[in-house]
């Protein structure tokens, strides 16, 4: 089932960035506004979750918005706020956009628990459907699913894999059991 047409950008363009922790893969829209961030090694679930949010919309190859280069590059480099104000334009359901909304209320180095999270977007009982939102998160980072741990402090699944879940969470000082 395709997306409305009125939530499909006109063009899709995917580009590659280097980072600490390995490339990246960047899809914004004919505007420059984020779309998906993943990475590399998750290159064909991105295009899944790109696919169910936008149909079989073509994704042209292309340059990372030198502003996104900016503003990723000042993440990395240690200003942990730098991604705040960054734009993001998402399809999915009105309960998947209210969790990505309200990950991007966590700040750098600090966690919620799924029940947190649940909690924090007025839907207690829903822990189950709010970790399943997370997984299906297109803009990891921006809105950052990373920041999301266990009832017990441990580390649980990330869709990037839980050591760059590690390393993101040591880069911004926040505190989790091993």
């Amino acid at each position: 089932m395709s997306p409305p047409e009125a939530s499909r950008p006109a063009r899709l363009i995917l580009s590659r960035l280097d980072t600490p922790i390995g490339e990246a893969l960047v899809v914004t829209d004919e505007d420059g506004v984020l779309r998906a961030f993943d990475f590399a090694d998750y290159e064909d679930r991105m295009r899944r979750l790109m696919r169910r949010h936008y149909g079989e919309q073509p994704i042209a190859e292309g340059e990372v918005p030198a502003e996104l280069v900016h503003v990723f590059g000042r993440y990395f480099a240690g200003d942990l706020d730098a991604l705040d104000a960054l734009e993001m334009r998402t399809n999915g359901t009105l309960f998947q956009r209210r969790v990505w909304a309200a990950l991007r209320t966590i700040p750098a180095g600090q966690t919620l628990s799924y029940k947190q999270l649940a909690e924090r977007i007025g839907s207690p009982k829903a822990v189950r459907a709010v970790g399943l939102a997370n997984g299906a998160n297109p803009v990891a980072l921006v809105a950052p699913c990373h920041r999301v741990i266990g009832a017990n402090g441990g580390l649980t699944g990330y869709g990037g894999g839980l050591h760059r879940k590690r390393w993101l969470l040591v880069h911004e000082g926040a505190h989790f059991a091993s």
